[in-house]
């Protein structure tokens, strides 16, 4: 059995792979998987036994909150109450219940704020319980446990930003005068270095005092770390600038009983510089984090706070999560549908288009189903509830984020390598290398200047900075191109992709039906069939309507005023104009009103094979003619698909269409491989298959429901102009909405990833060579030793290195298109 925990106090991919080591020895544990970007541990056990996943986490330093444990808090306003007894005999009644953490009711303000485990109790517990003890409940709010953690990571954010303004605000003076005299910049007297060297040294000791404050996280998560035996990046950089601070200190012990010349061996500007910029990093890091996160609140959001039903024949309103099977639920025009259901009352045209990217709303009537999340858009019906809770449709496309979200990184398993051995190498080099020297009969400064010496030059600045600084400026030449790579890990995995798999509606084609064909009969012209459909759909506000009406107008046909408009839901529409009866609408529609359309089958049949929707034309009990919309395929698709087949890649269509029209769509585009028929909550499932295939998977869309798919795909693309929630679940956005996008975001990422790879073999050689230097190598042979100094320059000197070959990407320019794609574009 799968369940899912919270982890706290993580700041790297290291810290997730003790987590994962501490709940992955526990029995019965089959799989122990942390995201490090969502926080989230996945543990498969056999028997569940959340609290020793708990306790092992705590053991091995983090903090766990096991699903469904984070805490909810409900205010509700309470009627009856007199005197400070009565608040007091419901906080007693309240705090008796299971699950409830704490009660408190204010008699002044009326309200009861209650904190309680939403899997334990809940709101209509509280009710009953306040109602039975004489009092009466006027209306209620809840916060559920997504909103507790998102402001808990709101206020972690606020706490972190402020750490790194005091940080940066100390670091900036602290380096100024570190490097004033150097570099002959203004020092004051009383500061100056060859004036007063010592108050030189200790006002430098006052301004990192407050940096290290700021950044003291970094020593105690990084210390617990290694005293776990699990170091992490917090112990790299505890171990590098304490380095530096301690030689520092040693350097003003020396200045005080008269070395002068110790001056030039203070580094206390380095690690309050160090300090600074990771906190600072690590910040950007946190709030690339949470956004990760936001597609989970959009789609909670979906689902409407409450809802009307109806109880003894009265119509109730009641929180949403109090919804139990079978109750009736009303549901009025622009209402948003709180739970799955059956409509058994009216009719109406619902959008469902941010649960299935569809644009055009699904008419509705009695015996069809309605999904959570969807809006009514005309109205009113009364549906009976199926579905409640977490077996919704939303539901459960919330829970398809949630596991896909759990999956590793590929660069979150290189960090784990990298973070697992290269400090505890450098570590025991520098210790060994020391103890070496002492047994040979050197010094002890001599003996901690190599120590030093190893720990500085051996610090990981080139490291980090080669995969950050190639991302940073990678990412920035993708927005110059409208590309939003979201993520390194986007970045890094987008080379490897070798099948795209493009959503239809508002991806391929526009999202919007327009006007595609007039079908005159009879001794009507194209004009007159749509003067009088237009004229029939003007007072209607179905999108098919909409594009009729629209596609006369760019005609410069002039409508007709009509009378006796009907809307006729999952029909069509009835009017009468010019003296004329006007329907226009379906067969079923034509029929019911005695009008023969067996002639014009083939024509029909042939609209549909195109991939378009008609609607037949009646005037006076004849059929006149028939009018389709489509949803047309954007201009820039087919070049799109032709250059991903030119650069090797897979290309497939995926949608909830049928598929005689999603044939139709692929021909005109040249893709071969198509998936129709595909419900929302199998986009996942089609991607996951092809992975399984062995296939690096990219998948591109624009809708509510391509959301999980977007985050199970290795790359997830939106398409810019699609809903929030596509976007948030995506790892690429593409600004302009144009497919030619995807390849020149592929090729960005193979450009940036050789980069990473010449940079990280630039880091690792600077490190190969130095170490050994620092530790005494040349020294043996009569060499110099290093000094601490120069170890810094070469450290240094490795970071511009890197910084300075990520920056040659600035030159990338994408070619997006080859040259026979140009010339097929220019043809179509």
């Amino acid at each position: 059995m799968k369940h899912s925990f919270t982890i706290t106090g993580m700041s790297c991919s290291a810290c997730a792979k003790a987590v994962e080591r501490a709940a992955g020895k526990l029995p019965g544990v089959t799989e122990a998987s942390v995201n490090f970007a969502t926080e989230k541990l996945t543990v498969e056990q056999e028997p569940p036994d959340e609290a020793a996943v708990v306790n092992a986490v705590e053991k091995a330093g983090y903090g766990a909150i096991p699903a469904g444990g984070e805490t909810s808090e409900a205010i509700l306003s309470i009627g009856g109450m007199h005197c400070a007894a009565c608040a007091s005999s419901i906080e007693k009644g309240l705090s008796k219940l299971p699950g409830v953490e704490n009660s408190s009711v204010n008699l002044a303000t009326e309200k009861a704020m209650i904190r309680y485990r939403p899997d334990q109790t809940g709101i209509s517990v509280f009710r009953d319980t306040i109602e039975k003890l004489g009092f009466s409940v006027v209306e209620t709010s809840r916060r559920g446990a997504a909103d507790s953690e998102r402001e808990r990571k709101k206020a972690d954010m606020r706490a972190h930003l402020f750490r790194v303004i005091a940080a940066c605000s100390f670091a900036l003076p602290l380096f100024y005068l570190a490097m004033g005299a150097m570099l002959d910049w203004p020092i004051p007297d009383a500061l100056h270095p060859m004036k007063y060297p010592l108050i030189f040294a200790l006002a430098q000791v006052t301004l990192l005092v407050p940096i290290v404050a700021a950044g003291s996280s970094f020593f105690t998560v990084g210390t617990r770390a290694l005293l776990r035996l699990s170091p992490n990046m917090d112990s790299l950089i505890a171990i590098g600038t304490t380095a530096a601070m301690v030689y520092s200190s040693v350097s003003i012990y020396r200045m005080a009983v008269g070395d002068l010349a110790a001056m030039n061996d203070l580094y206390f500007e380095t690690a309050g510089v160090i300090l600074a910029l990771v906190m600072l990093g690590k910040y950007f890091e946190a709030r690339s984090k949470g956004q990760t996160s936001e597609a989970i609140y959009r789609l909670m959001e979906l689902a409407p706070p409450t809802a009307t039903v109806l109880r003894d024949g009265r119509e109730v309103e009641i929180d949403a999560a109090e919804l139990q099977m079978e109750d009736l639920v009303i549901i009025k025009p622009g209402g948003r549908i709180p739970v799955d259901g059956v409509l058994i009352e009216g009719s109406s045209a619902v959008d469902e288009s941010m649960l299935t990217g569809e644009s055009i709303p699904v008419d509705k009537n009695v015996g069809d189903r309605v999904t959570a999340g969807s809006i009514n858009r005309h109205g009113s019906f009364v549906f009976r509830a199926t579905r409640v809770g977490d077996d919704t449709t939303l539901s459960r496309l919330i829970r398809l984020v949630e596991e896909a979200q759990a999956r590793k990184a590929p660069i979150a398993r290189l960090a784990d390598i990298v973070s697992g051995y290269f400090v505890p190498v450098v570590v025991i080099i520098a210790i060994v290398s020391a103890a070496a020297w002492l047994l040979s009969g050197s010094t002890l400064p001599f003996a901690l200047t190599v120590f030093i010496a190893v720990l500085v030059i051996a610090c990981p600045c080139a490291l980090g900075l080669a995969t950050p600084t190639a991302i940073m400026v990678g990412t920035g030449k993708g927005a110059e191109y409208g590309i939003l790579i979201k993520s390194g890990e986007a970045l890094e995995t987008a080379h490897k992709v070798q099948t795209v798999v493009l959503d239809k509606t508002g991806t391929i084609t526009e999202g919007r039906p327009v006007l595609a064909a007039v079908v005159p009969f009879a001794e009507f012209t194209e004009e007159d069939v749509l003067r009088l459909a237009a004229s029939a759909e003007k007072g209607s506000e179905h999108p098919l309507g909409e594009a009729v009406v629209k596609g006369a107008e760019e005609r410069n046909i002039v409508l007709l005023p009509s009378e006796g408009f009907t809307a006729l839901p999952g029909m069509g529409v009835e009017a009468r104009i010019g003296g004329r009866d006007v329907v226009l609408g379906n067969i079923a529609l034509l029929s019911g009103r005695g009008i023969a359309s067996e002639g014009a089958k083939m024509v029909l049949e042939g609209l549909s094979d195109e991939g378009k929707t008609p609607m037949l034309l009646g005037v006076d009990g004849r059929l006149a003619g028939i009018v389709a919309v489509a949803d047309t395929v954007k201009p820039t698709s087919a070049t799109a698909v032709d250059r991903m087949k030119e650069m090797g890649l897979s290309v497939v269509m995926m949608t909830g269409d049928n598929e005689r029209t999603a044939r139709s769509i692929a021909r005109q585009v040249g893709i071969d491989r198509v998936l129709s028929g595909v419900l929302p909550d199998g986009k996942a499932g089609e991607v996951k298959r092809l992975q399984q295939e062995g296939r690096v998977v990219a998948m591109v869309g624009d809708g509510i429901n391509d959301a999980p798919a977007l985050v199970q795909a290795d790359v997830g693309i939106a398409i810019g102009s699609g809903t929030d929630v596509a976007i948030e679940s995506a790892d690429i956005v593409l600004v302009h909405s144009d497919l030619r996008d995807i390849p020149s975001a592929i090729e960005l990422s193979q450009r940036t990833m050789r980069t990473i790879r010449q940079n990280l073999f630039w880091a690792f050689f600077y490190n190969i060579i130095g170490i050994p230097v620092a530790a005494g190598v040349l020294h043996i042979f009569g060499g110099p030793l290093l000094n601490p100094i120069y170890a810094a320059l070469a450290m240094s000197f490795s970071s511009v290195s890197v910084v300075t070959n990520a920056l040659r990407l600035k030159s990338f320019k994408p070619l997006r298109l080859s040259s026979t794609a140009l010339k097929g574009e220019m043809t179509k």
